[in-house]
């Protein structure tokens, strides 16, 4: 008989209640709500429906999801349905990958700031990009990038990271042709790496002074404007990481590479192969190594596995996807339209065709019987048993 693979909510299930009431730090409500959402995720907490197949007549029970955005198994579909959406901004153009990072001290203070320093870390690095490329002496173009949100390191530890799609080239200041990049080549990074330290280091420093930071424990004391600026000096002389990788073999490379990234959570339940007396274990990939020596397993405690999936949790309404430039939402489809008619390509389909095409889909059968591929219809539906909710904390009798 096949073993059930192993969920990051069969872990949270397990040791979620007992860990929840351990002397390990103050929990948020939306870190309760989390971990409550991946518990009930398609379970008959959440309610379902019954299936029956039109031809074969079987039946099939079908649990709804809990649809959080941290939630290992409610990622796929939501990816789909936006790069669906994506797939009509893709111009004929290479397209070229950069990857923003923020130093290990920054990172250090980002957790307990999150809005304020993730905020900052999207801003800094498209104006960065954007400010390098209108320059005559690089590009002389405005750009469009898309910004993805990457908290996590391969290890589950705390690693903020914006990787961004940018395509290779631009519109001309006048609006009147593109101007493409030379082959193989976008953006010096060295440029990219220094003008982003100095952006955001005065974005930092006007954060601190607006009094929009705050700080704990051992950095407690940056709350003072002195200890801070004595804080931030070595962060101007050190090098800031900004890494570029050769354009993508094409608009479905780019395509495939946005599927892996877009709706990615701190740890697919993929990597996870464990969980034991020893603790969880799961695959990482160690960068400092090469070859197959990089893919590694690491066995972390089922305390310690649940403390660094929660340090990934973004602030309620925080857009974790960006665009700018000439992809910015305001005015995307003009931009690309302008784009189209400049490097003499086909218009993509019109929002009525695309409609059009989105209602055939739709007809097609949703649910399909796994035994003869036959359409299955609803014939029950049952309601959810709880809604969701942080699972209330045992009060200790006094």
């Amino acid at each position: 008989m096949r073993r059930a693979a192993l969920e990051v909510a069969d872990i949270f299930r397990a040791y979620g209640p007992t860990w929840r009431q351990a002397p390990q730090g103050h929990l948020s409500l939306g870190q309760l709500k989390v971990m409550s959402a991946i518990e009930q995720c398609r379970s008959a907490a959440l309610g379902g429906h019954v299936l029956r197949c039109d031809v074969c007549d079987q039946l099939q029970i079908a649990y709804n999801s809990c649809r959080n955005r941290h939630c290992p198994k409610c990622q796929a579909r939501a990816a789909r349905r936006w790069l669906e959406a994506r797939q009509a901004d893709l111009l004929p153009v290479d397209y070229y990958h950069l990857v923003f990072t923020l130093p290990a001290p920054i990172s250090a203070i980002a957790y307990y700031n999150k809005a304020v320093i993730y905020d900052l870390l999207f801003a800094v690095a498209a104006q960065t990009l954007r400010t390098i490329a209108a320059d005559p002496k690089h590009l002389g173009a405005q750009v469009g990038v898309t910004l993805v949100l990457h908290t996590w390191g391969s290890a589950l530890t705390h690693h903020p990271h914006v990787p961004g799609i940018v395509p290779g080239g631009g519109l001309a200041a006048d609006g009147k042709h593109w101007v493409p990049c030379r082959p193989g080549f976008f953006l010096p990074v060295r440029v990219l790496s220094r003008l982003f330290r100095r952006r955001f280091l005065e974005e930092l420093a006007a954060a601190h002074h607006g009094g929009r930071l705050q700080f704990f424990g051992e950095d407690a004391g940056l709350s003072d404007p002195c200890a801070f600026a004595q804080w931030l000096a070595p962060l101007r002389d050190c090098g800031w990481v900004v890494y570029a990788k050769r354009p993508f073999a094409g608009p479905a490379a780019v395509l495939a590479y946005l599927s892996r990234y877009t709706h990615r959570v701190a740890i697919a339940n993929s990597r996870l192969l464990a969980c034991d007396e020893r603790g969880v274990t799961f695959r990482w990939k160690d960068y400092r190594a090469s070859g197959k020596t990089r893919y590694k397993a690491m066995t972390l405690s089922a305390d310690e596995f649940i403390r660094r999936f929660l340090l990934h949790l973004l602030p309620n309404g925080f857009h974790r996807i960006r665009h700018y430039g000439l992809l910015a939402n305001g005015a995307r489809r003009e931009h690309l339209a302008q784009a189209r008619e400049l490097l003499h390509v086909v218009p993509a389909a019109t929002e009525a065709q695309a409609k059009q095409a989105a209602f055939v889909t739709s007809e097609a059968p949703t649910f399909v019987c796994p035994h003869c591929g036959a359409a299955m219809s609803v014939v029950e539906i049952f309601t959810p048993r709880q809604s969701i909710r942080a699972p209330p904390i045992a009060q200790v009798a006094v």
